[in-house]
C-alpha cells in the first residue's frame, strides 16, 4: 500500500483507504478465519444473506480458532470470492454498507460470527470496543493532582498512559530495570500465554503477531514497544522498590518511602503490583541443603546449562505445563512431581504460526481485525461462564457441577486419553477427580507429548523433602538429580506485600486484611485508604478465561474518572465507605458459592486456606465492565480540597 507524497491515507474500519493490490489480497484470503471474514464482508456489502444459511458458520469447538467456520470448499470459495470483491471496491472508495451497527443488530451479527446466540448486553460493551460507539475519553481540566503510580507492568503502563492523556501529573515507580512486570521477569524456557496474543493487547494498540500464542520474548517486546511509543519511560523511575506508603489525613495525600530510603509524597497511589509477582517457594525440609542448583521458575538463571542434566520439576501447574516441553529434549532426564493433575485443554493454532497473509489482511481488510479479536473474546471470555454455575440438583457433584460442566469433562477426558494413547500409567496418573475449570484450565503445549518420552517420569505425589542430591516424594521414594525447578507458583493470596501500606487509621492493610483475606470494592478501592486504588485487586483475576488487560482497562478507566471527578469538584480525599465495601464482597462471597472455586473436591489459588475464593471474579467481563464503566460518587465519603490555593 501506498499514498500520494504529502498525503495520509483515510482510515476506516480499522484500516488505511487505498488501493490494495488484488492478486495479492486472493491470495492472502486462502489463509482468512471464514467466520470474521463473513462479519466483515456483511459489514462491506450489507447484504443480509451473509448471516444466513449456508454462511452461518459452526460453533467454535472449545477453544478451536474455527477458521473453516464448518463450510464445505464450494461455500468457502463463494465467501472468499465475495471478499474480494468487496475489499477491493472498499479500497476504490465504495462507502461501507454497515458502519456502525446498533446494540441489537451488532448481536446479530456476533451471534452468527461466532455459531451460537450470544446475549443481548454484550452488544454495549462491543460496539464500543469496536469503535462502532464512541468511548469516553475525558480529560481533567488544569490541575496539580499528582499520582505514583506503583508498577510499570501490564496495569501500570496502562495507568500511565490514561493519567497522560487525562493531563494528570504522575510518577512510575519499578523495581525492575524496565517495563513489563512478570514478562520482563519470567524467562523461563517455553514461558508465554496461553490467552490468543490478539486478545492478551491493550484495545488501542495492536499487533502483527507472529504466532496465535505469544512466547514470553515477543509478549515483553510488544510492552516494550508500547512504552517507547507513549514514551513512559521519562515517567518512570526504575530500580526503585516500594517499602512503605503512608496516608496524611493533614495534607490529604500519601508519602511513598522506597526500600533505599528515598521518600516521595503524592495526592494519590496507584498500585499495579500485580498478583502473580512474588515466587511462592513452599516450605520442603532440606530444601537449602540441595547441592546444585535450586530455583523458582520465575528466578531462572540466565547462564543455565541443562544438557544431559537430571532434573526435578516441583509442580504441574502453568509454568511446569510450559518447561517441560521446552527442555524435555535438552536434558537427561525429567522427573516430574505432581501434586495433583490438571485438566487441559487443545487449541487447534496453539503451534501455529500467525503467517503473513493472516498479518496482510489484518492491515487491509476492514474490520478484520477488530472482528478477528471479538470472536476470540467471545470464544476465550465469558462463553463459558454459565457452565460454571453449581447445580444443586445434579446428581454427580464429585465429578462435575452440572450437565455442561460434565460435557466439557468428557471432551478433555477423551482429549487427555488420545494424547496418553498406549499409556495407561500416564492416563491414571494424569486424569483429575475434580470438576473441569476446578482450577485454572491449562492448555497443551506439548506437555502430554513431553510425558511420553523415554526420558520423562511423572511422579503422582508431593514431595517430601529434598537431600543434597535428590527429591524425596510423600511415598518415601527418592530420585538422584543435579537441578531443582520449582514451579510453584505465587503468592497471590498476600496482595501489595511487602509493600506495607497505611490508611487514615494508621492501620496497615496487611492487618485489616489478614494473611490472605483481601477485599476491596469493586476490587478496586477500601475503605479507611483515602485516594488509593488497586489495579488487580481481590477478585479479580480471569477464572474463567480470556485477557486480564480487558479487567486492566475496565480498571484504569474507573480510576481516572475517580480522580477527574476530583479534579472538577474540588474533591482533596475520596474514600469508599464502608457499607459500600461490605455489601460488594457480600455479593461477590454469594456469587462464588454457587461457582466451581468452591468445590470441595480440590485446592486450587483462587481459594484462601478458610476456603474463601479471594483472585477470581466472579462476575462474566461484560457484568464487571458496567459496574466499573462509571463512577457513582455516592458511593464515597468525600472532602473538600484543605488548600485551594494549591
Amino acid at each position: 500500500m501506498s499514498t500520494d507524497a504529502g498525503t495520509a491515507a483515510e482510515t476506516v474500519g480499522g484500516v488505511d483507504r487505498d488501493r490494495v493490490d488484488r492478486d495479492r489480497l486472493s491470495r492472502a484470503l486462502t489463509a482468512a478465519n471464514l467466520p470474521t471474514l463473513v462479519a466483515a464482508l456483511y459489514q462491506l456489502t450489507g447484504d443480509p444473506m451473509w448471516l444466513a444459511d449456508p454462511y452461518r458458520p459452526t460453533r467454535s469447538r472449545g477453544m478451536d480458532n474455527n477458521d473453516t467456520g464448518g463450510f464445505d470448499d464450494a461455500v468457502a470459495d463463494r465467501i472468499r470470492s465475495a471478499a474480494l470483491d468487496a475489499i477491493c471496491a472498499f479500497h476504490e472508495g465504495a462507502p461501507m454498507a454497515v458502519p456502525s451497527p446498533d446494540s441489537e443488530h451488532l448481536v446479530e451479527m456476533i451471534s452468527v460470527a461466532v455459531g451460537e446466540q450470544v446475549p443481548p448486553e454484550f452488544g454495549v460493551m462491543v460496539a464500543e470496543d469496536m469503535g462502532f460507539t464512541a468511548a469516553d475519553t475525558p480529560v481533567a481540566a488544569p490541575n496539580d493532582l499528582s499520582v505514583i503510580v506503583i508498577g510499570a507492568g501490564v496495569s501500570g503502563m496502562l495507568a500511565a498512559i490514561k493519567l497522560h492523556e487525562a493531563g494528570i501529573s504522575h510518577t512510575v515507580l519499578e523495581k525492575n530495570s524496565d517495563v513489563g512486570g512478570g514478562w520482563f521477569e519470567n524467562t523461563y524456557p517455553g514461558a508465554g500465554v496461553d490467552t490468543p496474543s490478539h486478545l492478551y493487547s491493550y484495545s488501542f494498540a495492536p499487533r502483527a503477531w507472529s504466532t496465535h500464542f505469544g512466547k514470553r520474548d515477543e509478549v515483553w517486546r510488544y510492552l516494550s514497544d508500547v512504552a517507547s511509543e507513549h514514551d513512559l519511560r521519562q515517567r518512570i523511575r526504575f530500580d526503585t522498590e516500594v517499602a512503605t506508603a503512608e496516608y496524611d489525613a493533614q495534607r490529604q495525600g500519601w508519602t511513598v518511602t522506597t526500600v533505599d530510603g528515598d521518600t516521595l509524597t503524592a495526592d494519590v497511589v496507584i498500585t499495579a503490583t500485580g498478583q502473580l509477582n512474588r515466587p511462592k517457594v513452599p516450605h520442603i525440609p532440606g530444601l537449602e541443603s540441595f547441592d546444585g542448583p535450586i530455583f523458582h521458575t520465575a528466578n531462572w538463571p540466565a547462564d543455565l546449562d541443562l544438557t544431559g542434566k537430571r532434573v526435578a520439576i516441583v509442580g504441574t501447574g502453568a509454568s511446569a505445563m510450559q518447561v517441560l516441553p521446552a527442555i524435555a529434549s535438552t536434558v537427561g532426564h525429567a522427573t516430574v512431581f505432581q501434586r495433583s493433575p490438571q485438566w487441559v485443554s487443545s487449541s487447534d493454532v496453539y503451534f501455529t504460526e500467525m503467517g503473513d497473509d493472516a498479518n496482510y489482511l489484518m492491515d487491509v481488510v476492514p474490520l478484520y481485525r477488530l472482528w478477528y479479536r471479538t470472536r476470540l473474546a467471545w470464544n476465550f471470555n465469558d462463553r463459558v461462564h454459565s457452565s460454571l454455575q453449581v447445580d444443586p440438583e445434579w446428581e454427580h457433584p464429585q465429578r462435575s457441577i452440572n450437565p455442561a460442566n460434565d460435557a466439557h469433562r468428557r471432551v478433555f477426558t477423551r482429549y487427555i486419553e488420545a494424547e496418553l494413547e498406549g499409556r495407561p500409567d500416564l492416563i491414571e496418573k494424569s486424569l483429575p477427580d475434580y470438576p473441569p475449570f476446578g482450577k485454572r484450565m491449562l492448555l497443551d503445549n506439548g506437555w502430554y507429548a513431553a510425558l511420553k518420552r523415554d526420558n520423562v517420569t511423572l511422579i503422582a505425589d508431593a514431595v517430601s523433602s529434598i537431600t543434597a542430591n535428590s527429591v524425596v516424594a510423600r511415598d518415601g521414594s527418592e530420585t538422584e538429580v543435579d537441578v531443582v525447578i520449582l514451579a510453584t507458583g505465587f503468592e497471590t493470596h498476600k496482595l501489595l506485600t511487602p509493600i506495607d501500606v497505611r490508611g487514615r487509621s494508621g492501620e496497615s492493610i496487611r492487618d485489616i486484611w489478614g494473611p490472605e483475606d483481601a477485599h476491596a470494592y469493586l476490587g478496586i478501592t477500601v475503605p479507611d485508604f483515602p485516594n488509593f486504588f488497586i489495579t488487580c485487586g481481590p477478585g479479580t483475576v480471569l477464572g474463567h478465561g480470556g485477557s486480564y488487560i480487558t479487567i486492566a482497562e475496565c480498571q484504569v478507566r474507573y480510576i481516572v474518572d475517580v480522580l477527574i471527578d476530583m479534579v472538577d469538584k474540588r474533591i482533596g480525599a475520596i474514600e469508599c465507605k464502608a457499607d459500600v465495601e461490605t455489601e460488594y464482597v457480600r455479593k461477590h462471597d454469594e456469587a462464588h458459592a454457587k461457582m466451581i472455586w468452591s468445590h470441595g473436591g480440590m485446592d486450587n489459588w483462587y481459594r484462601n486456606d478458610a476456603g474463601r475464593v479471594v483472585s477470581t471474579l466472579p462476575w462474566r467481563i461484560v457484568d464487571y465492565w458496567e459496574m466499573t464503566r462509571r463512577v457513582d460518587l455516592d458511593d464515597f465519603v468525600t472532602e473538600p480540597r484543605l488548600d485551594e490555593a494549591r
